[in-house]
């Protein structure tokens, strides 16, 4: 009888094309594989516009394609059942990373030029950033300081992309990320994730939907803001960050104040994976401080694959692999010990 049920559950999601929250939809492809596609935005949506106001354009003054966008998938891997949204500039290294784990990737063109360009007041209202970045993420009105439609917004730009993606690429079953009645994403099944800028409209978005989990690299920062502490659709566990002793962020306390505000200190101390191998004592804050010569900039971007990663010299072989993994994979629910807040973070800054 048991073999019976087992059976059935096995035919019901051959036939559906869904499943339920956590599990996935195991591959069919004859020919197990890694795809990587590209798609135009405005190929997809005829509804796309480009804001100069902001510099968010469609095609960039040279002619060249300014709403490019990519998605892969490796169907010889055993799936997660879990998408990465990626809101910042293609990295093709956490692409390749993503489909090892079995997780699909996709990285989105929505409205995110606006960051050098608005809210420079001073002093700075505490949400006139969190709300661009919640209007850019969802294409709805939340701010007075840009109009950012819907078919604009991160939601609807991975939809729409989704929904090509599960034609185009049936063999990777892209559908099990659209909601049952195909009007939208099943955001249960993402993960929302960035670097520095994207990070930060990451952790964001996350506070306004419930998301299966956030990764901030660099980040999330938005000081002088204070977005960080509102209630959250998503649950705090599920909120990972990593970032450089040596980022500015850190340097100005724009990353302990963030983490604190999300409530991260709840699941664990800061860890530094140079010290500590995985799985960093379950916490959600993760730090290194491997040599950058003193650069400020090549701090920042030192947390994710490319050229100022931290690598070993006689190898050439990335040192954060396991970090990497860690961030995306382990468990949301196996969380580290709580400790109290640091009271040497600055968490009331003021302009």
């Amino acid at each position: 009888m048991k073999t019976l049920r087992l059976l059935i559950c096995i035919l019901s999601i051959v036939w559906t094309g869904t499943v339920s929250h956590g599990q996935s939809i195991p591959y069919n492809d004859p020919q197990p594989q890694r795809y990587q596609l590209t798609a135009r935005a405005s190929e997809l949506d005829s509804r796309v516009q480009a804001h100069p106001e902001i510099n968010f354009l469609i095609e960039e003054k040279n002619g060249k394609s300014a709403d490019m966008q990519q998605a892969a998938v490796d169907t010889s891997v055993a799936p997660k059942g879990q998408l990465v949204i990626w809101l910042m500039g293609h990295n093709q290294g956490l692409f390749d990373r993503w489909n090892s784990y079995g997780l699909h990737a996709i990285r989105v063109h929505y409205a995110n030029k606006w960051f050098s360009l608005c809210c420079s007041e001073k002093p700075i209202s505490e949400h006139c950033r969190g709300n661009i970045r919640l209007e850019a993420a969802t294409g709805e009105d939340f701010s007075d300081e840009v109009n950012i439609p819907k078919p604009d917004g991160m939601m609807e730009r991975a939809y729409q992309f989704v929904k090509w993606l599960s034609k185009e690429n049936p063999q990777g079953k892209w559908e099990q990320f659209l909601s049952a009645d195909g009007a939208g994403l099943n955001w249960d099944k993402v993960i929302v994730s960035g670097s520095s800028h994207g990070s930060t409209t990451a952790a964001r978005f996350a506070k306004h939907q419930n998301v299966a989990r956030v990764v901030a690299l660099c980040g999330p920062r938005d000081n002088y803001q204070t977005w960080q502490a509102l209630p959250s659709a998503t649950p705090a566990n599920r909120y990972f960050g990593f970032s450089h002793v040596l980022d500015g962020g850190w340097t100005a306390d724009h990353y302990c104040r963030s983490w604190e505000l999300l409530g991260l200190h709840n699941y664990g101390s800061i860890v530094n994976v140079d010290k500590v191998k995985s799985p960093y004592q379950n916490t959600r804050r993760l730090i290194t401080d491997f040599d950058v010569n003193g650069d400020v900039n090549a701090a920042h971007s030192s947390v994710q694959p490319g050229g100022r990663a931290y690598k070993d010299k006689a190898t050439g072989k990335y040192m954060h692999e396991d970090v990497w993994k860690y961030l995306y994979t382990h468990p949301v629910d196996i969380v580290g010990t709580a400790v109290p807040m640091d009271n040497s973070c600055d968490k009331e800054q003021k302009q």
